[in-house]
């Protein structure tokens, strides 16, 4: 049986125009017919290379590009700096997963999100990614393109840089309870997301008396390179989750593509569990599990923050989080690349402050402290 069409977004009141790169007539094709199927999407124009991806660009004005990375004559990082200066435009990256490294180069060149195909073969398996790829379309029409630009220009260039911040020498409180005197920073983000982190992460110091653990919306097989890039430009260790691994102050947590994350105590320590995606399940990572699971072990020694996204995710998890005496901050629209996420939280009632991304890691770095 074929996998229903998400429904078109709330609010949206015109066609949204979609111009696909790629250098695959197969794909071209494919690509073509998953996001014609939805009501809604028109693909307007094909390119065949960056260089006639520019071209369509300019003449078309699509509302939405899809863009391959590895192309003959002009590669999709050239597409992207040549479009960002000339026409910005919501680009999905649509590549395929060995280059996990460039995904995120191509983030910071402006791109909104991407999609992996599930083989780099000729292949009906780029089916797999048809809902997905329509709901990335249709989210292209909350983006804020002029956030997200600035969140690209923002992005941290060297460590030193990321200096900005610092903590006074704490000496924990003595508690009774394994590892109670931990704090405890659960960050959910989707859409916009990788940017805003590394704005966060590469502003927070090293010596942070708190851990941070992080659920990204992202694919399997991207997580850990992520992870790794937050790590080279944060003063504090990042890393993507294992089981079993241990929340410790200064130390990041990302969970991984594919599974969900949530924290138990485990003798003396507190340490992250992993859940493998379900059939069924709308969002992984989990940034309700996670935020469910923090509130549950951490209390009100735990800080959840959202971050920029489509949908709902979080929601839930926020009246956990506020029944347990936690703190909760929501991402401004002012600043978000997508309000969706942020909204949702807010409209619960139960977010203590509203913050642009800018003014996020001090308010962390206030929380951590204080009580100390």
């Amino acid at each position: 049986m074929a996998k229903t069409c998400p429904d078109p977004v709330e609010g949206m009141e015109k066609v949204i125009k979609v111009l696909i790169v790629d250098d695959s007539a197969y794909n071209r094709r494919t690509l073509s017919r998953i996001l014609e199927s939805a009501t809604g999407i028109k693909v307007v124009g094909t390119g065949v290379d960056g260089a006639e991806g520019i071209k369509k660009a300019l003449k078309l004005k699509p509302d939405v590009i899809t863009l391959d990375l590895e192309m003959p004559s002009m590669d999709g990082f050239s597409f992207l700096r040549i479009l960002m200066e000339l026409q910005p435009t919501p680009v999905i990256v649509v590549s395929a997963r060995m280059g996990d490294k460039n995904v995120f180069r191509a983030l910071e060149l402006g791109a909104m999100d991407f999609l992996a195909k599930p083989t780099t073969k000729i292949s009906p398996e780029l089916y797999n990614i048809k809902e997905d790829l329509i709901q990335k379309v249709m989210a292209a029409s909350q983006l804020k393109l002029k956030n997200l630009q600035k969140s690209v220009s923002a992005l941290p260039q060297k460590l030193e840089r990321t200096e900005r911040y610092s903590v006074p020498t704490i000496q924990p409180k003595s508690r009774h309870l394994p590892g109670a005197d931990l704090k405890l920073v659960a960050i959910g983000s989707s859409t916009g997301g990788p940017a805003a982190l590394q704005q966060i992460f590469s502003s927070l110091p090293g010596d942070l008396p708190a851990g941070i653990v992080v659920a990204q919306h992202m694919p399997a097989g991207f997580t850990k390179a992520f992870a790794e890039r937050l790590n080279k430009y944060s003063p504090i260790q990042v890393k993507e989750a294992e089981a079993g691994e241990p929340v410790k102050k200064g130390k990041g947590i990302v969970a991984p593509g594919g599974y969900s994350m949530f924290l138990e105590r485990k003798g003396r320590s507190v340490v992250v569990g992993l859940k493998k995606r379900e059939l069924n399940e709308k969002y992984v990572p989990s940034i309700n599990l996670m935020f469910r699971s923090a509130a549950a072990v951490f209390r009100e020694n735990n800080l959840g923050v959202i971050l920029t996204g489509m949908g709902d995710d979080g929601k839930e998890g926020l009246s956990v989080v506020k029944e347990k005496k936690g703190k909760i901050f929501a991402e401004s629209e002012d600043s978000s690349i997508i309000f969706g996420m942020p909204k949702e939280a807010i409209n619960t009632g139960a977010v203590d402050k509203v913050l642009p991304l800018s003014k996020i890691p001090e308010e962390i770095i206030k929380w951590s402290t204080a009580g100390t």
